[in-house]
């Protein structure tokens, strides 16, 4: 069944920015109105909130990570380290519920989360800058070493705040705002305003649910700083800013559970990864006389000797040489290098690669001679790197010039060989080779001398 598109109206954007400013107006009302803000204490509950909420967060750095790696996206990269950031250290304020597993308060893991969610405000704003051409892969880069450091921190922070070494040393922490606690506060805040304020301009040039709940997500964050540090322990302001907190990721996973499982980010990925155009190398890989095998055999033992194929020139390919599988139809694979901007030696790694496939299809024809063999083409040039389709079936690809000829030359490739484009053979000026000639190839007005790539390096 069809899910239906959000159809977003002013009276649906004002109500949304009413229920998002209640929180807020709840607070100031409980401040002033000390009658209203009622004491209630229970450890038990405080744990488990806590923890739930570490857990939606984690949940979704992890998804959100996993995500911006596969695309080379650095915008949902630093989402994710917002994500992480809040969920590494609300576990470790989890720990500071007196009496749960503490017998006495901690400083350390009761001062985590006003750190966690301040740190998390850093890369909610570097999540919201335009990265673009060189700066993408650039960004990538930082960002991994931001997060290995984010890992670093919170086990420094944990290991310092159980052995109470230097400046998590105190018995306690005020219970409202001060020195410290402020300092924190309000770059904070200001920060989640900025990155809400621009995610809610990219929304309103592109409606999209996942962007506004990104909006809700980062007013709701600088929401519980403000609660943090002016609620006092166990009373309801203080218990406002977890239940915010909860909220703003359940917020996000909702949207993710409402979006279509092909591409749930995409509406978050920066410009250059949805319609980018990068120099990259496109290796396509089919069986030479699939089809007449396919005619004389039973479906269930074509789908074996497919199965059986895959599992062994698949990993040699993705794991040793970096490549992208793009797709799988029938017997046909399509892999990219490149595709992230990140690889600057893509022709070599597709070159490797196509070598690699066909070395570990060797075992496989050993003991099924009468299998058909694979061929491999391999070219480079400029292409473009899109998200196709609509919901229920966007797909994130390259297309272009470059991959049809890719295609082409596949084509033209030997049984159990490795035919690569000039382009490539460009790039490769140690590979022994030989000329396959001339080639006409189906929608290309000239012929194009195509080569039969025997080694990478003379010798070999």
């Amino acid at each position: 069944m069809a899910k239906r598109r959000f159809v977003y109206t002013p009276a649906m954007v004002a109500l949304t920015a009413v229920a998002l400013l209640i929180p807020l107006a709840g607070l100031v009302l409980l401040l002033n109105a000390p009658r209203l803000n009622v004491h209630w204490e229970h450890h038990p509950a405080h744990f488990w909130l806590v923890l739930l909420t570490a857990g939606l967060s984690a949940v979704l750095a992890y998804v959100t990570g996993a995500a911006a790696l596969r695309r080379g996206d650095p915008r949902v990269l630093f989402i994710s380290l917002t994500f992480l950031s809040a969920a590494g250290f609300l576990g470790l304020h989890a720990l500071a519920t007196p009496k749960v597993l503490l017998d006495t308060p901690n400083v350390g893991f009761t001062l985590a989360t006003p750190v966690g969610v301040a740190l998390g405000s850093v890369f909610a704003v570097l999540s919201t800058l335009n990265f673009s051409g060189d700066r993408v892969a650039s960004a990538m880069r930082w960002g991994r070493w931001l997060r290995a450091g984010l890992l670093t921190l919170m086990g420094l922070w944990a290991a310092a705040s159980v052995l109470r070494l230097p400046p998590l040393h105190a018995a306690s922490v005020p219970e409202v705002a001060d020195g410290i606690l402020k300092v924190i506060a309000v770059p904070a805040v200001l920060l989640y305003a900025i990155a809400a304020a621009r995610f809610l301009r990219s929304w309103w040039q592109r409606p999209s649910l996942m962007v506004l709940a990104m909006v809700a997500a980062n007013v709701l964050l600088g929401e519980a700083m403000v609660a943090l540090v002016f609620a006092q322990n166990w009373a309801l302001s203080w218990w406002e800013w977890h239940v915010l907190l909860l909220t703003a990721f359940a917020l996000v996973l909702v949207g993710v559970r409402l979006q279509w499982y092909e591409e749930r980010f995409a509406d978050l990925y920066l410009e250059d990864t949805v319609s980018g155009q990068r120099e990259l190398s496109v290796l396509f890989a089919d069986l030479e006389g699939f089809t007449p095998f396919s005619e004389k055999h039973d479906p269930a033992e074509v789908a074996a000797m497919l199965n059986t194929y895959f599992q062994v020139v698949v990993p040699p390919v993705v794991r040793r040489h970096g490549g992208t599988v793009d797709r799988i139809i029938g017997d046909a694979l399509m892999v990219t290098f490149n595709k992230r901007g990140d690889q600057p030696d893509h022709a070599a790694r597709a070159a490797a690669a196509g070598l690699a496939l066909q070395d570990a299809a060797i075992a496989v024809q050993a003991a099924h001679p009468n299998w058909p063999r694979f061929r491999v083409g391999i070219n480079t040039g400029i292409a473009s790197v899109s998200l196709l389709g609509t919901e229920g079936g966007r797909t994130h690809t390259v297309i272009g010039d470059t991959v049809n000829v890719a295609s082409r030359i596949e084509g033209k490739a030997p049984g159990g060989g490795v035919a690569i484009g000039p382009a490539t053979k460009a790039l490769l000026p140690d590979a022994v080779t030989e000329s396959l000639g001339l080639l006409r190839l189906k929608g290309k007005a000239e012929p194009m001398e195509v080569h039969h790539l025997l080694a990478m390096h003379p010798g070999e």
